[in-house]
């Protein structure tokens, strides 16, 4: 049976690591991984990768290291169907020694902020697991989730699809289909969800001078970081979604997952003049983002909205600060490098959006697209936690996506 997983102090324990036994405790036999304590930028993030390598067997491992192909690649999901959409090791079905070192690989692969990078991913990973409480309480019929609103049912439609469509008017729900993933318990209620159902794989083999990929992801969550010759040469497409969007913890902390994505378009659309909105407004609507899973390199021929080169030096630097919170998904100097460069694109990228801008309501849809640069966020009605929105989110790089490893037409 996979062992559940529980957030402790921002980090994995497995929830029935004590009872879990043999081979999968042991490093594998004939696998040695150097670990350095002086490694940085990297060569730091391989040596993670092999400390995390080195307590899996070999099947484990197997399941791990992957071939570095487009199919594996793009095969990342919002929706909670574990192996069935996305490849690698299931965290359910790990050691508490086992989920330390993948939490320190992900520390040290993704960036330091609060609110942002590892930080924002566990918090994502938490409200999977409110999802799972809210839908356990709603099937047991003992009455509404304690963290959230009054309402908070399950889904009448739990077959309802969520997979992103090119279709922007596509109605779209966060339903999971059939079964739970194979092995797939982990604390994951009734249609899956749950912080044990996430998944990392090693696309082509962790090194300071090749190329490999960090693939990593579960319901509404998917990170891609594409490492070549030293550097990350991608941090994107990166997918974020939360539902609920806030809730307050037993101990008393509140979690507000995509806050501070959501308050830099805020402050970036309530700076816009009437004639700005006008001129950024989009003709079609939008029930999730464009360009999520399964349309890689549908980026729109011709781009929408205005110019920011028609904007005020104080609203540049507002969309700035509205792309950062995306970009800090992968180590810190990466991301500083990417800043710069989205910054130099700055007066050839355009901003759109849909709806309404109070991304409260159904159907608003906020987009920032440029030469490289291209986000997106949308409000859909909750499906689990229903009379809420929900969030969909998704960064990707007209360039850059993957690493530039694949040609998508």
């Amino acid at each position: 049976m996979a062992a559940g997983v529980v957030l402790v102090g921002g980090g994995f324990v497995a929830a029935n690591a004590a009872t879990t036994t043999g081979s999968s405790q042991k490093s594998a036999a004939g696998a040695h991984f150097p670990v350095s304590k002086k490694a940085t930028g990297t060569k730091a993030v391989v040596s993670a990768a092999n400390a995390f390598l080195n307590t899996l067997d070999a099947d484990q491992q197997a399941e791990v290291l992957l071939d570095l192909t487009e199919a594996n690649a793009t095969a990342w999901s919002n929706l909670p169907c574990g192996s069935s959409c996305r490849p690698g090791i299931e965290l359910g079905s790990l050691t508490d020694t086992q989920l330390a070192a993948a939490q320190q690989l992900l520390k040290v692969a993704t960036g330091t902020g609060k609110g942002s990078g590892y930080d924002q991913i566990t918090q994502i990973i938490k409200a999977d697991d409110v999802l799972a409480s809210v839908q356990a309480t709603s099937s047991a019929g003992t009455g509404p989730a304690p963290s959230d609103t009054a309402s908070s049912t399950a889904s009448a439609d739990p077959s309802a699809s969520d997979s992103a469509s090119a279709d922007p008017s596509s109605s779209a729900t966060d339903a999971p289909t059939g079964a739970p993933p194979s092995g797939g318990t982990g604390g994951g209620g009734s249609f899956g969800y749950g912080s044990g159902l996430y998944y990392m794989a090693f696309l082509g083999t962790p090194s300071a001078d090749g190329t490999w990929q960090l693939h990593f992801g579960g319901h509404h969550l998917a990170v891609d970081l594409t490492y070549k010759k030293g550097k990350v040469a991608g941090a994107s497409p990166f997918f974020l979604g939360v539902e609920p969007t806030s809730w307050t913890a037993d101990d008393g902390t509140t979690y507000t997952p995509l806050e501070e994505q959501r308050n830099g378009l805020l402050a970036l659309t309530g700076s816009l003049s009437t004639e700005q909105l006008a001129a950024a407004k989009l003709s079609a609507t939008y029930n999730d983002v464009l360009l999520g899973p399964g349309e890689d390199g549908q980026f729109p021929e011709t781009k929408e909205g205005i110019k920011v080169s028609e904007l005020s030096p104080k609203q540049k630097q507002l969309v700035l600060k509205a792309i950062r919170p995306w970009v800090a998904n992968v180590d810190d100097a990466t991301a500083k490098q990417l800043m710069k460069t989205y910054e130099r694109e700055l007066n050839e990228t355009y901003v759109a959006y849909s709806g309404g801008t109070a991304l409260d309501t159904q159907g608003d849809y906020v987009r920032i697209d440029g030469p490289g640069v291209w986000v997106e966020f949308v409000c859909q009605n909750g499906l689990v936690i229903q009379g809420k929105v929900h969030y969909h989110t998704v960064y990707r790089d007209h360039t850059r996506d993957y690493g530039s490893e694949f040609s998508f037409s």
